[in-house]
């Protein structure tokens, strides 16, 4: 009979690769039930905002299990801590904030982050406004590069 390897020598699932379309709802769904907790109820409503205000995103799950939310690139993550919920988007320097929720990864030049804790209220709106602006951000990135690929190149002299 062959020994039972140890907890240090089982080889864990691979998550790192992307997973794509059902497969990473049904891990998303997973995580989400896993929390079992305000974390767990908060990222279910951050998805279903994020559904209501740009119905065709894409899920997937990337980084060992962080769930992604995509349009034309990466829209924001949701990841679940101790004391927050964060929700880091990838472009949100970019995006405008009126209301002010980025409240977390200001200091760089490309992301921001909205950071929520237990109890706190969520401004629907404004973060569906934050989602769609996001979609809208990437769609105009995609239509660019597009653009310029298509510019003829001179061949020669």
């Amino acid at each position: 009979m062959g020994k039972t390897p140890s907890a240090k020598t089982r080889k864990a699932p691979d998550t790192s690769a992307e997973a794509p379309g059902e497969f990473a709802s049904a891990l998303i769904d997973a995580k989400i039930r896993d929390l079992a907790d305000w974390r767990g109820a908060t990222l279910a409503r951050l998805r279903q905002f994020m559904h209501e205000a740009v119905p065709d995103v894409v899920e997937e799950v990337k980084w060992m299990g962080v769930p992604v939310w995509s349009h034309a690139g990466i829209l924001c993550t949701g990841e679940a801590y101790k004391q927050a919920v964060k929700m880091t988007f990838a472009r949100g320097a970019s995006l405008p904030d009126p209301q002010g929720l980025f409240n977390s990864s200001l200091e760089g030049n490309t992301r921001r982050a909205i950071d929520l804790h237990e109890g706190e209220a969520i401004n629907e709106a404004a973060l569906k406004a934050l989602f769609r602006a996001a979609a809208e951000f990437n769609g105009l990135q995609a239509a660019q590069k597009k653009a310029k690929s298509r510019v003829p190149v001179k061949m020669g002299s």
